[in-house]
């Protein structure tokens, strides 16, 4: 049986976390800074050792290429991202681009030639943590955000997308656009806690859920917290004692349902002051849609009632959505045929998080594949996983990608 090489892969994932290595035992590479410039000059030495073609692309999206018998053929992709969260870990989205090339190394170890090139890419900005908007280089790529809006974007000391793709030197000459693509995968860690709980190895990720984020805007009245008697107050902090119960009891009175409120904040934010205006952020999701969309209008419905009890007008914008992703049928049964000839414990899911493969199914038949991390904690210094696990996943990336890759 074909297998990959598992000491190479753990070994390389632990030299990707020196750059941007935090004291607790995590990263912080955000994208086109000079630490994520460092870890793709790592990987792009790991690559042409490995004799592969490389190229960038205008938005920053870095491919290298193993050609195959038909040169003319369509690729077989594997994508992820090697950029984290401020105090991110080591294998959020890095392990799916090392597996990549480990695959690659594999096939050049055993001498084993395909009919279809293989691709692996290393997607710009897919965090969305210094430039705000996540998974930013395939929704380039795939043509669902023009480059423009995407070089304009800006971090929170005034740089750029544009400037930093100069002054890291990731700008290339490519136009940021799919091209021809058979097939194509993402391996990842889980983010959550799901397959750890039900004792699984791989999860056979079928789709993405339904997801959107809204601000809430709740307006009082600013009045001094001693003179002014509770009886009579227009106070947004009351309307929100009101509904933020409801919503949870919501969210957990229905399978599948995730609310969660991120940002709170209170204006003039004086601790004798009733406020005037009170911000917070909503994350709502669930798999179905016609689900998620009744989620949605009973959070207005919900929210509405209970400021018009205090007196309190609200406004509500949706500033995000991400509709939900069903992944390509001869994909996931290519990750079903691997996952059969080892016979790991699995399980198909829905992701709850979206990822850059939801970009790439927009041009692309795509799948996703997810190992356990442990106590399904990602984007945080702790994030883990188990050496087998990161093993496993890789070698059913392996196969999946051959079942595609061989006529």
């Amino acid at each position: 049986m074909l297998e990959i090489n598992a000491d190479r892969l753990w070994q390389r994932l632990m030299d990707m976390a020196r750059f941007g290595a935090t004291k607790a035992g995590g990263c912080n590479r955000q994208a086109l800074t000079d630490e994520d410039a460092a870890g793709r000059a790592l990987f792009l030495s790991w690559a042409e050792q490995a004799g592969c073609s490389t190229r960038l692309d205008e938005i920053g999206n870095l491919f290298i290429r193993r050609e195959g018998r038909d040169k003319e053929a369509g690729a077989i992709l594997i994508g992820s991202h090697l950029d984290t969260q401020p105090t991110g870990g080591k294998y959020d989205g890095i392990y799916g681009v090392l597996a990549g090339l480990e695959l690659i190394e594999t096939l050049n170890d055993r001498n084993i030639e395909t009919d279809h090139p293989i691709e692996v890419v290393v997607w710009t900005n897919e965090e969305g943590c210094r430039f705000s908007t996540a998974m930013m280089g395939s929704a380039v790529w795939a043509g669902v955000m023009p480059l423009e809006a995407a070089l304009s974007l800006q971090d929170s000391s005034g740089v750029s997308v544009a400037e930093a793709l100069q002054a890291t030197n990731q700008k290339g000459s490519e136009l940021a656009r799919a091209g021809d693509v058979k097939a194509a995968f993402e391996l990842h860690i889980e983010q959550g806690p799901i397959l750890e709980a039900e004792n699984r190895v791989i999860g056979i990720v079928t789709g993405v859920q339904n997801m959107s984020r809204h601000w809430v805007r709740i307006h009082g009245q600013e009045v001094h917290a001693g003179p002014t008697p509770m009886q009579g107050r227009r106070d947004p902090m009351r309307a929100l004692s009101r509904f933020l119960p409801r919503l949870y009891e919501m969210a957990e009175g229905i399978e599948g349902g995730r609310i969660t409120f991120g940002i709170i904040e209170a204006q003039p934010a004086s601790n004798n002051t009733v406020p005037g205006l009170l911000t917070l952020s909503v994350d709502i999701r669930h798999p179905d849609k016609a689900i998620y969309d009744r989620m949605v209008t009973q959070m207005h419905e919900i929210i509405e009632a209970a400021c018009a009890d205090e007196k309190t007008p609200v406004e509500m914008e949706k500033f995000f959505h991400a509709p939900g992703v069903v992944y390509d049928a001869a994909c996931l049964d290519s990750v079903r045929a691997a996952i059969a000839q080892f016979d790991y414990p699995h399980m198909e899911m829905v992701s709850g998080a979206g990822h850059d493969a939801c970009n790439v199914s927009e041009v692309a038949p795509t799948a996703m594949i997810f190992i356990p991390c442990e106590g399904g904690i990602s984007h945080n210094e702790a994030e883990h996983i188990e050496t087998e696990h990161a093993t496993a996943g890789a070698n059913i990336l392996l196969h999946s990608v051959l079942h595609q890759a061989c006529r």
